[in-house]
């Protein structure tokens, strides 16, 4: 859990750092040369205005389009993230009596501690890092969402509902659903599962939506728009496939 909490740091740093230090000011085209531009910038801003001109312009209800279709590409790493914090929910009697044996802070019995914990994890098919790579995968996803934002003059002037998608939400709404959305998600994936009982990811649960509530405020309105229905998406993904599987656990089924 430690090592999820300071990954989760450093990708959020890392974001901020890209966000700020590429060049979003350049226009993005077909022409546009570089590996970044080519292969993650011009493809998402060709996607949301494909979107848009199916919809009169509607580059407000491109994002969300695109939002929904991004997390629907996602979902099968997301599903196999669940299951994985489920696995590691079923397997915490027997790590804990693994970690009561070697309790020791001696380098030789902190090796068997590891040792015992990995084969107990093979034992079970518990993969302790599965829960990380959504993360992995949507970091460059969000940056090239942000470059497509900023360097298409359409999104960027375009209105829509009560904001301008290039600038930020002058009401705060949409940080405050964000950030509200982000602690639902979090709140419900943590239920019942050994990260409640860690302070450090406990801290996450309200650091984050704090952190999302920030960057929304400041950064374009469209770009808070895909961390709301991003968000909404993940809330609504987390009751229809964790809570079967919690309610299986609870009642002693086997999950399909």
């Amino acid at each position: 859990m430690r090592k999820k909490f300071y990954l989760l740091v450093t990708l959020i740093g890392l974001l901020a750092v890209l966000s700020g230090c590429m060049d979003v000011n350049q226009p993005i085209d077909e022409n546009t040369e570089g590996i970044w531009a080519e292969w993650f910038v011009y493809p998402m801003s060709w996607l949301i205005t494909y979107f848009a001109e199916l919809f009169d312009g509607n580059y407000g209800l491109s994002i969300v389009i695109v939002t929904i279709i991004v997390r629907l590409v996602l979902l099968p790493l997301n599903v196999k993230q669940l299951k994985s914090s489920k696995a590691m929910q079923d397997i915490q009697p027997e790590l804990k009596e693994i970690q009561k044996k070697y309790s020791s802070k001696d380098a030789k019995t902190q090796q068997q501690l590891q040792q015992e914990t990995m084969a107990l994890f093979q034992k079970h098919g518990v993969n302790p890092l599965a829960g990380c790579l959504p993360i992995f995968v949507q970091m460059p996803i969000l940056i090239a969402i942000y470059h497509a934002i900023m360097r298409t003059g359409e999104i960027q002037t375009h209105t829509f509902l009560w904001f301008q998608l290039g600038e930020a939400d002058p009401f705060f709404i949409l940080p405050i659903v964000a950030g509200g959305a982000t602690f639902l998600q979090q709140k419900l994936m943590m239920a019942g599962s050994p990260a409640a009982q860690n302070p450090q990811m406990m801290v996450m649960l309200y650091v984050m939506p704090i952190m999302i509530t920030v960057f929304a405020m400041f950064f374009p309105s469209a770009l808070a728009l895909y961390w709301v229905v991003g968000n909404i998406f993940m809330v609504a993904q987390t009751l229809f496939i964790r809570k079967p599987m919690m309610k299986n656990a609870s009642t002693g089924g086997d999950e399909k």
